[in-house]
């Protein structure tokens, strides 16, 4: 129970911390480098399988990364750029906070079901997937939308 509590505040914490992040990146010209960075930061968390305890079948990595790719559909409809000043930007979606912790909910109702059917480090493996697999789909989503943008506004300055 100790470990269900602490990964749930844990959680919480991450997606508070992240509203913040994106708030103040919002404010600061995107990049690719800025795109790409957080799932190759978080593609670490998966050494959590060289140990026993995290081990999960190839169905449930499969569910995982699937139900990961559905989450990040919110994700990807809300998150749109911008140009300013011959720099493209980030636009801040109001509807971001609340996908974000409506997704966290979800996620803990998800955790606490199938956490009565398999191991704690089962689910806690199968969870880092499905945010794994949420956050690579976005930011793959994100960084096309940004590329696309990028190159309508090169194609421009070189018209003008």
């Amino acid at each position: 129970m100790f470990w269900i509590i602490t990964s749930t505040a844990v959680a919480f914490v991450m997606a508070t911390t992240m509203i913040f992040v994106r708030m103040k990146a919002a404010k600061k010209p995107a990049s690719i480098k800025k795109i790409i960075l957080p799932p190759l930061f978080m593609s670490t968390g998966a050494f959590m399988f060289v140990f026993p305890v995290f081990h999960i079948s190839w169905l449930q990595v499969m569910e995982a990364l699937l139900v990961g790719v559905v989450f990040s559909v919110f994700l990807i409809i809300t998150s749109n750029f911008e140009v300013k000043d011959h720099d493209i930007y980030l636009i801040p979606s109001k509807a971001f906070i609340f996908i974000l912790f409506g997704l966290l909910i979800l996620r803990l109702v998800l955790k606490t079901l199938i956490g009565q059917t398999i191991s704690f480090g089962e689910t806690s493996g199968m969870f880092f997937l499905l945010a794994f697999g949420m956050i690579l789909t976005w930011r793959i989503a994100m960084l096309i939308k940004y590329l696309k943008l990028k190159k309508s506004l090169e194609s421009k300055t070189l018209m003008a």
